[in-house]
């Protein structure tokens, strides 16, 4: 919990300069009151996970035994209730990465962490709901993407997202 505020640093960081490509400046914006953000939950579950250089934290990224999707703690609608894992998917959650260590393997580095925690829990399958930035990375370890998603924001508002799933 006393990275919190480095967290929210980074995710703000990740998102306004690698989904610049992706997304309206409004967009972003709007998504980092409550699309976008730390989820406690993830924290005190201990399935969120974070990698460091340099004395900083450049990546974060967890899983969850819980039914919320995504959303970090000022997203309404957020469900704790927990998972089944014979029947539901685990979550794949709040994956940003410091733009000055995009490419280097960490966001794989944690997603294939979370894989396998998730596997070990008795998992079969993930689930997210993924960033346009994030879906290429995604898709390169064989999660397939449904139709493209409108998630309302503020002040009338969207960002897109993507469903994913994966059989693990």
């Amino acid at each position: 919990m006393t990275d919190k505020p480095m967290l929210l640093e980074l995710i703000a960081r990740s998102i306004r300069q690698l989904g610049a490509g992706d997304y309206r400046s409004e967009q972003i914006e709007a998504a980092l009151k409550g699309a976008f953000g730390v989820d406690t939950q993830l924290i005190e579950d201990g399935t969120y996970f974070v990698a460091e250089a340099d004395s900083r934290i450049v990546g974060c990224g967890g899983w969850s035994w819980r039914r919320t999707l995504f959303g970090g703690d000022a997203n309404r609608g957020r469900d704790a209730a927990r998972l089944d894992p014979a029947v539901d998917a685990a979550k794949i959650r709040a994956f940003f990465v410091d733009p000055d260590y995009s490419r280097r393997g960490i966001g794989s580095a944690i997603l294939a962490r979370c894989e396998q925690a998730a596997s070990e829990r008795g998992f079969h399958q993930c689930e997210m709901m993924a960033t346009l930035p994030g879906v290429r990375l995604y898709r390169t370890f064989g999660y397939q993407g449904e139709t493209m998603i409108h998630h309302p924001l503020a002040d009338g508002i969207t960002i897109q997202f993507v469903p994913m799933r994966k059989t693990l």
